[in-house]
């Protein structure tokens, strides 16, 4: 569990509990409480209920995990369930880290239920730069004084503007495997329509993610609206639902391409199973000729035409040669063969 108290993020002194980093925010103006569990246990999860007095069912949520992404207000309390979104490309999957805030006046709690980052790094070696820049940045929103930050709310708004953040490198990834794959379709590789199938679900699945995160945001704002948060952090709000709205158009994008890929590929593989029918066909034909001749003259009747012709055995060959060739080159004009 780690601390940081006031704009300036210093850590909260050794051994400060839940209670006193409290104590601390409402001690002077312009100081929010940070508290970071990268690695929840437990007696974390207890000692957070007990300092901010949570409902037992948010309690309840915060032990479990695996929560759909919701906001809920508890009170004072304003619950979150977050999801940010890593891509492996050496297994070509997008993995997802869930994260519980709970955010209340002049204090803000993030729980890493995953215990990694929202880079997918290990939350407990999170460097102190990246926490600072909870607070700290060239976009953060601040007070009139234009110094200290907005409070807790702030710090709220430069995570889920990180989150966001975190979703183009996941696009793009995903949109260098597209790329790929439509080379492997026109090549004719046939183990394309398995890649096609399990990148569709990975995009299926940042998909949903996105979507949940927009109806989150767009809860959030009209909570703000009604709660009378500064006007100054609520544009920031817009500007982060904007540039989530933008990623989103990309993912249905990029859904709806793969969705093209598949249907073209499976135009391909048909025309390609059509032309080896194509050949199969042609070559019974031209061995049923030879055949059909083999077999009348093979019966052993006395009595026949021509089996007393000196050269009835080669002219049979030459015919079933002939008759042979002739339906290959028909074949091959037809493009068959």
């Amino acid at each position: 569990m780690r601390y940081a108290i006031d704009g300036a993020l210093e850590d909260a002194p050794t051994g400060t509990s839940l209670a006193e980093a409290l104590r601390l925010a409402h001690g002077e103006p312009h100081r929010t409480a940070i508290c970071l569990f990268p690695s929840p246990s437990p007696a974390d999860i207890d000692e957070l209920a007990t300092a901010w007095d949570l409902h037992p069912v948010l309690v309840e949520d915060l032990r479990l995990g695996d929560q759909r992404p919701k906001i809920e207000r508890y009170g004072d309390v304003v619950f979150l369930v977050i999801r940010s979104a890593q891509y492996i490309d050496e297994t070509e999957d997008v993995e997802f880290c869930e994260f519980h805030v709970l955010v209340r006046q002049e204090a803000i709690a993030i729980i890493c239920q995953d215990e990694r980052w929202i880079d997918g790094s290990d939350a407990s070696r999170l460097p102190g730069q990246q926490l600072d820049a909870l607070l700290r940045g060239e976009h953060t929103p601040r007070h009139e004084d234009g110094v200290h930050p907005l409070g807790s709310e702030s710090v709220l708004y430069r995570f889920l503007d990180a989150i966001v953040d975190g979703f183009a490198p996941v696009l793009h990834g995903l949109s260098l495997d597209q790329e790929q794959i439509e080379l492997q379709v026109f090549s004719g590789d046939t183990a394309v329509t398995e890649r096609i199938y399990r990148l569709s679900r990975e995009v299926i699945g940042l998909q949903h993610t996105m979507s949940a995160l927009t109806d989150l945001l767009n809860a959030l704002i009209r909570g703000f609206d009604r709660h009378e948060i500064p006007e100054s952090l609520r544009a920031y709000l817009h500007d982060v639902l904007d540039h989530l709205t933008q990623e989103y158009s990309r993912v249905l994008e990029l859904r709806e391409a793969l969705s093209q890929i598949l249907s073209v590929n499976a135009t391909l593989v048909a025309q390609r199973q059509n032309d080896d029918m194509k050949k199969i066909s042609g070559w019974a034909a031209i061995l049923f000729a030879p055949t059909l001749i083999g077999a009348i003259y093979g019966m052993n009747f006395d009595r026949m035409p021509e089996l007393q012709w000196s050269i009835g055995y080669p002219g049979a060959l030459i015919a079933m040669g002939l008759l042979a060739a002739g339906l290959y080159v028909v074949f091959k004009r037809k493009k068959w063969m």
